[in-house]
């Protein structure tokens, strides 16, 4: 079966990603780490085939996804629904915020994950 998730070739694109966070996904980074959402763990610039998600938590199968100002150029658009269509391919639930929605609303974000992650988990205990 081929490798999917976190490729070997993908390595330095995802340390270079974590290299240089912008912002937002560092607000929300310091946030979600060591399991400070309900004990859930996340991973940070977790790859799925040749693409780098923002965090990821394998326990619930959860990706976040936090847009910049590069997700709204001409073609850009089209690129994300390809590209989370892909990552949903593999059961995987896919929220998607903006660098706005992070910096603008933080209480609201961390709220809206919050429940989802509730969610989540107690759909995996059913």
């Amino acid at each position: 079966m081929t490798r999917f998730f976190n490729k070997t070739s993908e390595k330095d694109k995802r340390r270079s990603l974590r290299n240089n966070i912008p912002q937002a996904e560092a607000l929300v980074w310091s946030k979600i780490r060591n399991g400070q959402i309900l004990g859930r763990k996340f991973r940070r610039q977790y790859s799925v085939g040749p693409y780098v998600i923002d965090f990821f938590c394998p326990a619930l199968k959860l990706a976040i996804e936090i847009d910049g100002d590069s997700h709204f150029v001409d073609g850009a658009i089209e690129n994300d629904q390809r590209r989370q269509k892909f990552i949903e391919s593999f059961g995987i639930c896919f929220l998607r915020l903006t660098n706005d929605d992070v910096n603008r609303e933080f209480e609201a974000v961390l709220e809206k994950l919050y429940q989802i992650v509730q969610t989540l988990a107690d759909q995996k205990r059913r």
